[in-house]
């Protein structure tokens, strides 16, 4: 990468209510993260921080980010059990086979995705499968 080249260094979720969301993301994440003000909680993942904003401090109603934030993760069994047990798996399917299952992909990716509370979509992706 040259200096030139934009880096992603924050990616904003909104939530609409911030204790409720970082103790989801905490335990989804296995990570406790670290309030900010502005009714915010960074969790670093990897060195892109996962910023968690309560936008009804502002007024607004939380609209759901893009398409799927993924995350490359080790131990892809210990998160699929932690995102079932907070009942976070997502309803959907993908190319046919459910999003909720940890399958491997058309593309070989090793991965399965969440929905937050909020409509937020997440996709974890086995470390070593990453298609790019």
């Amino acid at each position: 990468m040259s200096a030139t080249t934009p880096k992603i260094f924050r990616i904003t979720v909104e939530v609409a209510n911030l204790e409720e969301a970082t103790k989801f993301y905490a335990e989804l994440l296995g990570v406790p993260g670290r309030r900010h003000p502005g009714a915010r909680h960074y969790f670093d993942c990897g060195g892109v921080i996962l910023a968690v904003l309560d936008v009804t401090e502002g007024g607004m109603k939380p609209a759901p980010g893009g398409k799927s934030i993924y995350f490359a993760v080790d131990d892809i069994d210990g998160l699929h059990a932690r995102a079932a047990a907070l009942e976070a798996l997502a309803p959907f399917q993908v190319h046919g086979q459910p999003a909720s299952e940890v399958i491997e992909r058309p593309w070989g990716e090793r991965s399965f995705y969440v929905t937050d509370p909020w409509g937020n979509e997440l996709c974890f992706v086995k470390d070593g499968t990453l298609y790019t």
